[in-house]
């Protein structure tokens, strides 16, 4: 009896290759709506905060407002790029019925969320380094440790990115999909720094403010561009991992068994 040959490498990977390809290819397709609006958004958030406000609001730890509020607003539009990129494909894949056809295929639960979850890093950090071109035009930020900061940028693609599988495979409609959005993302972002450092909140609302979990994300992003931050550095990167392993794990676990993808 002849035993099964092992496929070589190239032919394990190919479901893989072509998903990431496929994922990447469809966010291009409409880049007016998935990389061109939000990079309009945020340069409105960049003219308001920085060509006016900016020249008129005190300074916060040495650094003009535009300064301060830059880095948020950087991670602002790669955090909801991420997540926007794999809630809305998958969803959308689940609701037209298209995931029957993609797990046929010989991919293993891995290669799907490493997949979809590179083809939204791609689009989120994209989105992230086209506000930082943009905000060169209004502030000099002095990035004092450049590689720090691309690290957090790509963990807290990564960890939203799973975020996104998670929401996509819990919503049965477009009404429960977009809540994680609207109630939960967006108010955990406006209440987690961007626009003010939570060293000025009275003691009970700063002590809370350290309960949400995107603070460490985006302080962690300034502290690495700045220099200052609320928190010591090696703290909000090692939450911000813990995070993103909790939640790569949460989504393995519901891709690995099926939930909700094979009925």
């Amino acid at each position: 009896m002849s035993q099964a040959r092992p496929r070589p490498r190239i032919i394990r990977w190919l479901p893989f290759a072509t998903l990431l390809q496929r994922e990447v290819l469809r966010f291009f397709r409409v880049s007016v709506q998935t990389l061109l609006t939000p990079i309009i958004t945020a340069s409105l958030y960049l003219f308001v905060f920085g060509a006016t406000l900016g020249e008129r609001l005190s300074v916060i730890e040495g650094f003009s407002y535009a300064e301060f509020v830059i880095p948020g607003l950087i991670l602002m539009g790669v955090i909801s790029n991420s997540f926007a990129n794999t809630s809305s494909s998958l969803f959308m894949a689940r609701y037209l019925g298209n995931i029957v056809d993609l797990l046929v295929t010989p991919i293993t639960p891995p290669q799907f969320i490493f997949a979809y979850t590179l083809a939204a890093m791609l689009r989120g950090l994209l989105v992230g380094l086209a506000v930082g071109i943009i905000s060169m035009f209004f502030a000099s930020l002095p990035w004092v440790q450049p590689v720090l900061a691309a690290l957090m940028a790509c963990l807290a693609s990564f960890l939203f990115a799973q975020f996104g599988i998670i929401a996509a495979i819990y919503s049965n409609t477009f009404d429960a999909l977009s809540m994680y959005n609207n109630f939960v993302i967006l108010p955990l972002i406006y209440l987690g720094g961007v626009f003010y450092p939570i060293s000025i909140l009275p003691p009970f609302w700063e002590h809370l403010s350290r309960f949400n979990p995107l603070f460490y994300l985006i302080d962690g992003f300034r502290h690495a561009i700045l220099g200052v931050g609320d928190t010591p550095l090696l703290h909000s990167f090692g939450i911000t991992l813990l995070m993103a392993a909790v939640l790569f794990a949460w989504a393995a676990l519901l891709v690995g068994r099926g939930y909700r993808l094979r009925s």
